[in-house]
């Protein structure tokens, strides 16, 4: 299947002010592209791509003073499949996980595991350790947190979030993912494009979504504690430990959004094409 995703985002800068951007999909990802993926400036300015500690691509500009608007549309191809599924997954000890991975084990920014993880022990202590222990946590999440735009709130950190048991998606991702690394399962923050596609359209202007993955069996595999099921097209940009590490913009100096469109959906007109040939 194809799906065609993009955004259009506007700043109001209150002066020259650098930026770094994560608007780009992952570099795994770009081999799937079917039209060019650039994010387009007004006014234009330079920018410059790196990749980060995480394996993300950043992009750094200055904007001016004024209005800066950031515009992408793009096809990928996709395989419809859902999230995988994997029952018999298999918990690794601490001490057989490789070295990369233990990052995600730590406490950071919005992930206070030193707050959850007594709480974490006595909920799922006794669940069987790998996929039916991250499940029954992103059950957990689901249920505990009441959704809604009205609750976002850059600041709020996991515990928080489990004790006011409100937020949208990145509080859930951040309660499972504070959660699983309690119990030292490795896990960590995804941002990215997930359409309604497969499931009933959600009539609230679309945005983009925070999931998570687990580290078992020697892999990664993805969770979704907001929609706590499996999902199709997904598109990552980012990873990382937690929100503060991909952010969709991070602003040396005062800004203003003032536009943030996001679109993801499949592209049914060549569909409807290839239904017909």
């Amino acid at each position: 299947m194809e799906i065609r995703a993009g955004y259009d985002i506007a700043f109001q800068c209150f002066q020259e002010t650098p930026m770094v951007l994560m608007l780009s999909i992952e570099p795994a990802r770009v081999s799937d592209l079917l039209s060019e993926h650039k994010i387009l400036f007004s006014p234009d300015v330079q920018a410059r791509d790196y990749i980060d500690m995480f394996g993300n691509t950043c992009t750094r500009i200055t904007a001016p003073a004024g209005l800066i608007e950031m515009r992408n549309e793009f096809l990928i191809a996709d395989s419809g499949l859902p999230d995988q599924v994997a029952p018999d997954a298999r918990q690794l000890e601490v001490g057989e996980l490789p070295d990369d991975v233990l990052i995600y084990l730590l406490g950071s920014r919005y992930c206070d595991t030193e707050k959850l993880s007594d709480l974490a022990w006595a909920l799922f202590g006794g669940v069987t350790p790998g996929w039916q222990r991250v499940q029954a946590i992103c059950d957990y999440a689901h249920d505990r947190i009441c959704f809604g735009y009205q609750h976002a709130r850059s600041d709020r950190t996991a515990y928080e979030g489990h004790e006011e048991r409100i937020g949208v998606c990145r509080d859930f991702a951040h309660l499972a993912v504070t959660l699983c690394r309690c119990m030292n399962i490795p896990a960590r923050y995804c941002t990215g494009y997930l359409g309604d596609i497969g499931v009933p359209i959600d009539p609230a202007p679309m945005d983009f979504s925070a999931w998570f993955e687990v580290y078992l069996d020697g892999r990664w595999f993805t969770f979704d504690a907001r929609h706590n099921h499996p999902r199709i097209g997904r598109i990552v940009m980012a990873r990382g430990r937690d929100a503060a590490d991909v952010a969709i913009s991070t602003n040396f100096g005062t800004v203003q959004l003032v536009r943030f469109c996001v679109t993801t959906e499949e592209n049914t007109q060549t569909a409807r094409v290839s239904k017909a040939a």
